[in-house]
């Protein structure tokens, strides 16, 4: 069955140019690329992007990253593409990232870890609400 997910290329990743780099590894993968927009995100969407972490103590400097510099936002579909996805990434924290992953090759620490995926279909709905309204109800 065929689904979709939001990913993100974060700042760290545009700014080191590996964004051809990520789209590559999902296109190789056999996954379709639906939209795609360079943006810095204003602090109200990262808000509410990251606001499962609200009351944690990295959520401020989440959110100062995400809004430092431009990311890529795209939506992403395929099948199994959230669980595919997922792995593809590797562990939040680069160390401990299995070999081949993005975040193994090519993050430098856990805060700047390149990209984001969705974690569960009900996160790729409101994430892709959140960042492409039109997208929504397709």
């Amino acid at each position: 069955m065929s689904e979709r997910t939001l990913v993100l290329v974060k700042p760290d990743g545009v700014a080191r140019g590996l964004v051809g780099e990520v789209l590559g590894r999902l296109e190789r993968k056999g996954f379709e690329l639906v939209a795609m927009e360079l943006r810095t995100l204003d602090r109200a969407t990262a808000e509410e992007h990251y606001g499962e972490h609200r009351d944690k103590p990295f959520f401020a400097d989440l959110v100062a990253f995400i809004t430092s510099a431009p990311l890529v936002a795209a939506v992403v579909q395929g099948r199994d593409v959230i669980a595919s996805w997922r792995t593809m990434m590797g562990a939040t924290d680069p160390a401990k990232a299995a070999p081949g992953t993005i975040r193994a090759d090519l993050a430098t620490e856990t805060s700047q870890n390149v990209t984001h995926g969705s974690d569960s279909p009900e996160s790729a709905a409101r994430e892709i609400a959140l960042f492409f309204p039109d997208l929504a109800q397709r």
